[in-house]
């Protein structure tokens, strides 16, 4: 072999080598692993969201999110209550899977499978600050923090990891944003890519509003729902809720009209929440109340203007309760923008569900109708997901878990009942993708008295079916009546697609393992 030989044959070998070496590496090399910042707020409508609907307020900060990044039309939630839609959000199953069904009754299983968990053996650094609300002690975070039960706006406790209890200065809304950024700033290992969960109260009753907003929106009169004055005909489970404004909203809780010499059923409980201002606190808000509550008993309303009124009280408390949580959406923005951190981060904003202001002249949540069914969600992206605008393909918030797995690059457990958003970010739209919805509630007997009941909803139908103690069917057609005050089930003309839809919700409870089918298949 002469030289020149040589010089080739190794060449060709030292080229062979390093193309094995690169391949080997790409092989290995990990995927690209994006933060996660997952804002969650507790009862936030859409209705209440400028980007989603701007009749009432703005939300500037919450509406940038939407603005350079994605809205989801179609987001929904699989159980309208507080508690069973987080343990959905951090199992990625529906309620009858992951155990936590209802409220009153259970305690969140610490030890299954979770999103924290998954993102954990991902190499993240995981975070949880604020609002837990699921009995047991948090598990799958690396640092967490979080308010006793429904915790307080003013001069909040908090619980922190080694159990003990702490009472913080301020405004709870402001301090879980501190909390949030200086975990991120000071606490976490940035070596690691990161999620942090950054749960709100807001904007949960009684809608204690931040001192420096007291008085804001006062000047403002809502616009009364088109079907605030609903008599529920054809409806026999909404017959029997108690969530009206006008029978069910308490006079002191509710609307602030303390008097002394008043009684209500939760007149205690508002005596302690607004008991923990300090005394600058407590004159700042007197300076504001207690004119409407002299002028409130004053005037003595009565029938319809009873009525009305705790209506606009509602909306201007809830109102500014928003108005110091999009402030704080903006810190953390701001914060995740000075740092260099927004081309490499996920951040998702949503609520815990949706909620009633005022339509069917109620408050609260939990029925399968659309108000409080649907939730916002709204995404920035990191720079390399190309998606921007209205996604409109139905997701829910099962689907949370196996986005953010995926997103981390790790793989997605079989057993998770939602699907990861991924595609949908890149752009993506695919013809695969599911054409209906699950929903179950479970909490009855209990506040509000809201009968159980399941239900599928498609683009344009849903059927609801109350069980336990009611046997009824409710069929709305969501095209031509998006309020859902004409129950169809039954009537002429409707055979076909009712039982279309009957047999996809026999398709979804097999589907997701649900034994109410048995109600179902009866």
């Amino acid at each position: 072999m002469n030289n020149l030989t040589k010089t080739l044959v190794f060449s060709a070998t030292g080229v062979s080598a390093l193309l094995a070496t690169s391949c080997a590496s790409e092989k290995k090399e990990a995927p690209k692993q994006y933060n996660i910042v997952y804002i969650m707020t507790d009862d936030h409508t859409a209705q209440m969201m400028s980007c989603y609907d701007n009749r009432f307020v703005e939300t500037p900060n919450l509406d940038r999110i939407a603005k350079d990044g994605v809205k989801f039309t179609n987001s929904f939630v699989a159980n309208s209550l507080s508690g069973p839609s987080r343990a959905c959000m951090l199992t990625g199953k529906h309620s009858h899977t992951n155990g936590f069904t209802d409220n009153t009754h259970c305690k969140f299983d610490g030890s299954q499978q979770t999103m924290p968990k998954l993102l954990q053996k991902a190499g993240y650094e995981t975070a949880l600050i604020g609002k837990w609300h699921l009995e047991s002690t948090p598990t799958g975070f690396s640092y967490w923090e979080i308010i006793p039960g429904q915790g307080d706006y003013y001069n909040p406790d908090f619980i922190k990891m080694n159990n003990e209890r702490v009472q913080e200065k301020g405004y709870l809304t402001n301090i879980i944003t501190d909390k949030s950024i200086d975990w991120m700033e000071n606490k976490r290992d940035k070596n690691k890519p990161f999620c942090i969960l950054i749960h709100h109260k807001a904007c949960h009753r009684n809608w204690l509003p931040e001192t420096k907003y007291l008085s804001l929106y006062e000047d403002k009169t809502f616009a009364l729902p088109d079907n605030f004055y609903d008599d529920y005909e054809g409806r026999k489970a909404a017959q029997t809720q108690e969530m009206e404004i006008g029978k069910h909203m308490d006079i002191i809780y509710d609307t602030k009209m303390y008097n002394k010499n008043v009684n209500s059923r939760l007149k205690k409980q508002f005596e302690k929440f607004v008991g923990r201002m300090n005394e600058e606190e407590r004159k700042a808000y007197d300076a504001v109340y207690d004119p409407i509550i002299a002028d409130f008993y004053k005037k003595n309303p009565q029938g319809k203007d009873l009525v009305e009124f705790k209506y606009q009280r509602y909306m201007r408390d809830y109102a500014k309760v928003l108005k110091s949580l999009d402030d704080n959406v903006g810190r953390v923005l701001d914060y995740l923008e000075e740092k260099g951190l927004m081309d490499n981060t996920l951040v998702v904003y949503t609520s815990d569900q949706g909620f009633y202001m005022g339509e069917h002249g109620w408050f609260d949540k939990r029925f399968m109708y659309e108000e409080s069914m649907h939730t916002p969600l709204v995404m920035h992206l990191p720079k390399d997901f190309k998606a921007r605008g209205e996604i409109s393909e139905m997701v829910q918030n099962i689907d949370y878990a196996p986005t953010f797995v995926d997103l981390a690059g790790a793989e997605i457990p079989a057993d998770i009942q939602g699907v990861s958003l991924l595609p949908l970010l890149k752009g993506e739209k695919p013809a695969t993708w599911r054409k209906s919805l699950y929903y179950h509630f479970h909490e009855y007997p209990a506040e509000h008295s809201v009968k159980r009941h399941y239900g599928v909803r498609t683009e344009r139908y849903k059927l609801i079916h109350f069980y336990n103690d009611i046997d009824e069917w409710e069929l709305y057609d969501l095209q031509e009546d998006p309020k859902e005050m004409h129950n169809l089930f039954g009537q002429k003309g409707y055979e076909k697609i009712t039982e279309e839809l009957k047999a996809e919700l026999v398709k979804l409870q097999k589907q997701y393992n649900d034994p109410a089918i048995k109600e179902t298949l009866k």
